[in-house]
């Protein structure tokens, strides 16, 4: 997967501007995922059959979104919001009735294009406040802020993060940890989440949380688009709650608590990669093995069925490195999220590309990989290769000589000059 802004094609339809990364995804689920033909696709999106083709022929989303001009029945979007949360199905004519009341005075069809755009978001959270669903329906996530302070190294610790992903008709759950709450950390540890549970459900229910969501307005909630570029490939659909309703995700929020007092107490961690081993263990021997109480059956019976109607990850898992680019200092050092890792001295003062994940730093300049980190969350800390180490410090003992006059050159051998002469002896 791409990173934002970078190797993407832009998509820009006659007369339409270009498309976003979320229309880019739309399509690509429900060919992939609902097997829709093309035909259908556009009827459904309100697009031409073209501009389905020409987005189911783009291997990366589109990067570039142009900003939605403003129009009459901008002032009446919060009155159109609050009348779908009262009802999310209420007709067009109804509410473009309301609206008239509050001095509305444009068209009805500039109304139902918006009322398409927002309505499934409203009904979608209101479906999801249910308490039983279909196998492979649904995954629930949500941050677990564990407590739980991680040694680092250098005497530092640091706080521990649990992504928690259930699925409720089962009460299966996954949960990664990371030492941050970033889109890095969130799609790495999706695509965990995922892996240890077998599949991928057809919608994810999440809430607002920063690393998922870059704004909201209007009624909608617009992802990063890292994190809509990986639902996309995923064939994932997003359905975000409005904010304050945890009790659309229930499920999620019970599982945490469960954690909370069946996992942590009377354990001890030395690492992250201790924390997560000892609850992928535990997952297996004890949470899987419990019969759940909503559903009077084994978490791991039910669980076997369930996988069956997941849908498979692709072969090749997609790229969810944090891209960045950084300049190599004078002291051939690179800094990244605020610690120095080093690179080769050849390579002072280029441009480099930095591909970040949880746990690694790697360092490519023009497409070759120079160096390779484990990440340190220690702050302002430097990381060093020995190998580095020992071609920087060559290089500076070799640049103190020339500054100072003195360069070290090997002896010539003039018997070299008399055998190319043939000089005698």
């Amino acid at each position: 997967m791409a990173p934002s802004g970078q190797h993407c094609q832009e998509l820009a339809p006659r007369g339409k501007g270009v498309y976003r990364v979320e229309d880019w995804a739309e399509v690509q689920r429900l060919f992939h995922r609902e097997g829709l033909t093309k035909a259908a696709i556009a009827r459904r999106l309100g697009m031409s059959r073209t501009t389905v083709i020409r987005l189911l022929r783009l291997r990366e989303p589109p990067r570039y979104v142009r900003p939605a001009a403003g129009s009459g029945l901008d002032p009446y979007r919060a009155e159109i919001r609050a009348l779908l949360a009262v009802d999310p199905s209420a007709p067009a004519t109804v509410i473009c009735e309301r609206l008239r009341r509050s001095g509305y005075a444009g068209g009805i069809t500039v109304l139902k294009e918006h009322l398409a755009q927002i309505r499934p978001d409203f009904a979608a959270a209101r479906a999801f406040q249910r308490t039983s669903y279909l196998a492979g329906e649904i995954v629930q996530l949500d941050w677990w802020h564990t407590g739980v302070q991680i040694p680092v190294g250098r005497g530092v610790t640091h706080e521990a993060f649990g992504l928690v992903a259930t699925l409720p008709h089962s009460g299966a759950h996954a949960c990664v940890f990371t030492l941050g709450r970033t889109v890095g950390d969130f799609l790495a540890a999706l695509l965990g989440c995922l892996e240890r549970l077998g599949g991928v459900a057809e919608k994810a229910v999440t809430d607002n949380d920063a690393s998922i969501v870059a704004a909201r307005g209007h009624g909608r909630a617009r992802l990063h688009a890292e994190v809509a570029a990986l639902f996309g490939e995923l064939h994932l659909v997003a359905v975000v709650l409005r904010p304050r309703r945890p009790t659309s995700k229930g499920q999620v929020e019970r599982t945490i608590d469960y954690l909370e007092t069946s996992f942590l107490p009377l354990r001890t961690f030395g690492s992250l990669a201790d924390l997560q081993g000892q609850h992928d263990a535990w997952a297996a021997e004890v949470a899987h093995r419990r019969i759940l109480r909503r559903t009077g059956l084994r978490v791991a019976d039910r669980w076997a069925v369930e996988r069956r109607f997941l849908h498979p990850l692709p072969a090749v898992l997609p790229d969810v490195a944090l891209h960045l680019e950084a300049r190599a200092g004078k002291d051939a050092f690179v800094r990244v999220l605020g610690a120095d890792y080093s690179v080769p001295p050849a390579f002072v003062g280029r441009r480099l590309s930095v591909a970040v994940t949880p746990t690694r730093v790697r360092i490519s300049c023009e497409g070759s990989e120079i160096a390779r980190h484990g990440r340190s969350f220690v702050p302002a800390d430097v990381v060093l290769d020995p190998a580095h180490g020992r071609a920087i410090r060559l290089a500076r003992e070799a640049r103190d000589r020339l500054e100072a006059g003195d360069p070290e050159l090997p002896a010539v051998d003039l018997g070299h000059y008399d055998a190319l002469f043939e000089v005698p002896a």
